[in-house]
């Protein structure tokens, strides 16, 4: 399923098992991220990705994994530490 710019609601429910209802809720909490836009053609809905918003939230993702990684890191180093620690303990204890 590739969707090449602005597609309907019901195009967007066909691939999916989930119902009409249920993708245009999923819909609305994009359209209230500004990540869709959200527009009437006649009697259908139609939804356009706005690349910039993409963007926006996957340099805030990237951020944001930096930051875990270099949390994780950190407890890597403390937890091999205490592992060193209770090693050295159990040898000369």
């Amino acid at each position: 399923m590739t969707f090449r710019g602005p597609a309907s609601v019901y195009e967007l429910t066909e691939p999916f098992a989930l119902s009409q209802q249920m993708i245009s809720k999923h819909i609305a909490y994009l359209v209230r991220a500004r990540i869709v836009i959200k527009t009437k053609r006649g009697r259908e809905s139609v939804c356009t990705v706005r690349p910039e918003a993409i963007k926006t939230v996957s340099d805030w993702a990237i951020n944001y994994r930096r930051l875990w990684e270099e949390s994780f890191d950190k407890l890597d180093v403390v937890v091999n530490q205490m592992k060193k620690e209770i090693k050295d303990g159990n040898r000369h204890g």
